[in-house]
């Protein structure tokens, strides 16, 4: 009993220490009552009550932007236009320069959007993400898809998601280890809210966010998805995503019709990703200003909406429409309407929407709004399928499974453009109840991953980042490279000497210093030669040396330099090609800046390692 009082009592004086250290006179009752949680509970306790309290704000989250964006819909689906055609210019303009203008007046212009930010925060940032994007995302983006934005709500509620996450695990100060995993736990409880989908957002979390971390711990990445999902679906009310009441069950007989669709999607996905960068390289070299650009994308997609109404906003209602045969209503409100709609039309029409909703997509995100590439990437899957189907039958086909074809064509899409073949797969078994259609879902998304793999190993999206070192890959031991700064490991007390100086004057220097390796630099502190005590000893212990020679007539060249942007990784190869472990650092002018070590660089690897390992 005494040893048990004696724990309290210590525990208690532990909190006290933690309470003083941490200024947590200022903290809220709740916060106080997590931080006494936080000393009394194990490290998993905790972490799974971290799990669920972060799963459950993502989700509230996820709920509030999902309403925000229906009811905006719903308000301007009310506002009465004499013409049809003004509700297709006014909102998708209107939509992306309100988000714009948001942007440059409420948040200063900090718009970093997308999954890249979050991989860039992981890798770079030690998983900290700013405060503001816990509710920066919602806005823009419910403004932008509101408004009939050719874009998805998911990557911005996985962004808001991770940044719940992360700002929770700052205020109870916890690990970069544990600060991501409830980062990550965040986004996954954000995409289990979107879809209902609870194993997708784990899925999503470990395929995309998780690349290249290595955790043991897991659970509370599923219960975060659990509360992300259940606080959605007790909230909103909504039913199964994509139900199809004529779905039909799988039949091994047309596997054939799922292989071509494979090939078919993984083709798209590529087709969709180098539209994307060529339409953002494009936006990005329009020299005007950021509500210009903005003024001529918002133009561009009302353009776009009015000839293809189905472009406007998600989609998901069109593609229910495929599949309930109520295709004629989509093409009614086009300039289709004008022709006569036969089996042809309809194939035109649809090859037409598909082509074009990659330009409506990346002209929505990059010329100003809010948005990602799951929903997009659904919708041109989804119709991709449907459009497969059509010319199956057109053909001569009578028995294609038209909506298992939609539906399987949805997941092709995704798992190419995003690189997420197992999120994809779950996402639609489990927003269609469809996980009778597990083999025809793994078939056509892997055929499309491994496609878009060979166009390119590592997704376009985040192909410059990778290259950079700014975000992790699977590739472990260079991502624990990418983390360290080359600034951290230059020796800024490194000792110089003018290279007309005396060889008595290096002499003193190196009886009174403690370096084993010098600069010689000139009058304006440019390098001019490196000296090692190797070099010198020579001359040190020689009583017949000419002491009035100088330094610059036993100076050398160093084998090679270092400039302040070089990577770990490329200095560590340097090193390697030179045969040295020490070299100068310079600027691109030649100044001289200090000296770095080998041995540095792969003692705070070294560390880093035993860090992820614990």
């Amino acid at each position: 009993m005494k040893i048990h009082n004696k724990k309290k009592y210590l525990s208690f004086l532990k909190f006290k220490r933690d309470f003083q250290k941490y200024g947590l006179e200022k903290a809220r009752s709740y916060e106080l009552i997590l931080h006494w949680l936080n000393n009394r509970l194990s490290r998993n306790q905790f972490l799974v009550l971290s799990g669920i309290l972060v799963g459950c704000t993502a989700g509230l989250a996820g709920v509030i932007l999902k309403t925000l964006v229906h009811t905006i819909h719903n308000f301007i689906t009310h506002i009465h236009f004499e013409y049809q055609i003004l509700f297709y210019i006014v909102f998708p303009f209107l939509g992306i320069v309100l988000t714009t203008a948001i942007v440059i007046t409420l948040f200063k212009g900090q718009d970093r959007k997308g999954i890249g930010a979050i991989l860039y925060e992981i890798a770079q940032n030690s998983s900290i993400v700013a405060s503001v994007k816990m509710y920066s995302q919602v806005i823009q983006s419910a403004v932008t898809v509101g408004l009939g934005g050719s874009a998805g709500l998911e990557s911005p509620i996985a962004v808001t998601g991770a940044a719940i996450g992360s700002n929770y695990a700052q205020t109870y100060r916890l690990s970069y280890k544990e600060r991501t995993l409830l980062l990550a736990a965040g986004a996954t409880a954000g995409i289990a809210s979107a879809f209902n989908a609870p194993i997708a957002g784990i899925m999503f979390a470990f395929e995309i966010l998780l690349t290249g971390v290595v955790f043991t711990d897991f659970i509370p990445l599923v219960v975060a998805a659990v509360c992300g999902s259940l606080l959605s679906r007790i909230l909103l009310q909504e039913d199964i995503l994509f139900r199809f009441y004529t779905r039909e069950p799988f039949n091994y007989k047309n596997v054939p019709y799922y292989l071509i669709l494979g090939i078919v999607t993984g083709l798209y996905a590529r087709y969709f990703v180098v539209i994307s960068q060529k339409v953002e390289h494009f936006i990005k070299g329009l020299k005007l200003s950021r509500m210009r650009k903005a003024m001529f994308g918002g133009l561009v997609l009302s353009l776009l909406c009015v000839l293809f109404p189905p472009l406007f906003g998600e989609g998901y209602e069109t593609v229910k429409a495929f599949t309930n045969g109520n295709t004629h209503s989509i093409i009614k409100n086009s300039f289709f309407r004008y022709f006569e709609i036969g089996d042809w039309t309809i194939i035109i029409f649809l090859v037409l929407v598909c082509l074009l909703k990659a330009f409506a997509t990346s002209f929505t995100i990059f010329s100003g709004g809010n948005g990602g590439n799951f929903a997009p990437s659904l919708f041109a899957g989804g119709t991709v399928g449907y459009l497969f189907a059509l010319v199956c039958q057109h053909i001569g086909f009578t028995e294609v499974p038209v909506t298992n074809l939609v539906l399987v064509g949805m997941a092709g899409a995704m798992s190419g453009v995003l690189y997420a073949p197992l999120t994809a797969i779950f996402l639609i078994a489990e927003s269609s109840f469809g996980y009778d259609l597990f083999i025809p879902l793994m078939i056509v998304s892997i055929i499309s991953y491994l496609i878009a793999k060979w166009f390119s190993p590592i997704s376009p999206e985040l192909k410059s980042l990778a290259d950079q070192g700014k975000i992790f890959t699977n590739k472990h031991d260079k991502n624990l490279l990418f983390a360290l700064r080359t600034e951290d490991f230059i020796d800024q007390y490194s000792e110089t000497i003018n290279e007309n100086a005396s060889v008595n004057e290096l002499f003193e220097l190196v009886k009174n210093g403690d370096k084993n390796i010098f600069a010689a630099i000139d009058e304006s502190g440019k390098l001019k030669g490196i000296l090692t005590l190797d070099d010198i000893r020579p001359y040190l212990f020689n009583q017949e040396i000419d002491h009035l020679q100088t330094v610059a007539q036993i100076m050398k060249a160093p084998p090679a330099v270092i400039y302040p942007e070089n990577q770990p990784l490329e200095i560590l190869q340097i090193f390697d090609d030179t045969g040295v472990w020490n070299l100068p650092v310079t600027s691109e002018y030649n100044d001289f800046v200090g000296f770095i070590s080998k041995s540095s660089i792969l003692m705070s690897y070294r560390q880093l390692l035993k860090e992820y390992s614990d």
